[in-house]
């Protein structure tokens, strides 16, 4: 697993607390499933989400991937099993490490459109956002279809008037487009915001050593 390729996840996982609602209503509880691509692959992921709490998934090959987050992104836990290798580690992030990569996010303003489309299903309407550090503009597609608490939202689209249904996400130089698909009120898995008893503890170097990065 190259980690390009994780730290594209990593920036997904900081954002996926934004999926923490559903047209016309709130919810305490439930699941987003959604599409992206990491490093020209097609991934299919799903957000588990409560008030507390968060669980982005995926697999990358052989491995099953979640990464944990607490609902104002201050902790950070990644978790790779790959069965074929008799891998199960869970990666804690320290809380200097989450701070820089909230840090390493961009620093937008916004400038609403008049251009509107349907995607998913959401009513939506485009936002230009412009990083104030590079320069780069990025279609930003939101709903006000949903109703979607600050705190909620990643640092970075909290003053972008709605909720991203399909944005670019950010992490560590990595990018990656994401699109909402659906959001349900079904009940998260007992166990799914946990580290099992399991899986071996190490640190986010050592995973990063694992995976053959820097």
């Amino acid at each position: 697993m190259n980690i390009k390729f994780l730290n594209v996840a990593l920036g997904l996982a900081l954002t996926a607390t934004a999926l923490s609602a559903s047209a016309q209503k709130k919810y305490t509880e439930g699941v987003v499933n959604f599409s992206t691509n990491m490093r020209g692959q097609a991934v299919d992921a799903k957000g588990y989400f409560r008030s507390d709490s968060s669980a982005f998934a995926f697999t990358a090959g052989p491995a099953s991937i979640k990464i944990l987050t607490d609902a104002d992104g201050k902790s950070m836990a990644i978790l790779v099993d790959v069965p074929v290798a008799n891998i199960k580690k869970a990666a804690i992030a320290t809380p200097d490490e989450v701070d820089q990569a909230m840090a390493d996010m961009p620093n937008f303003t916004f400038a609403p459109g008049t251009e509107t489309k349907q995607i998913s299903g959401f009513n939506c309407k485009k936002v230009v956002a412009t990083d104030a550090k590079t320069k780069k503009t990025y279609d930003i597609w939101i709903t006000n279809d949903v109703e979607v608490p600050l705190t909620g939202i990643a640092k970075y689209y909290r003053s972008i008037g709605g909720f991203p249904v399909q944005y670019t996400s950010f992490s560590q130089g990595q990018s990656t487009e994401v699109t909402v698909k659906s959001i349900s009120d079904e009940k998260v898995p007992a166990g799914t915001f946990g580290i099992p008893a399991d899986f071996e503890k190490i640190s986010l170097d050592d995973l990063k050593a694992m995976s053959g990065g820097r």
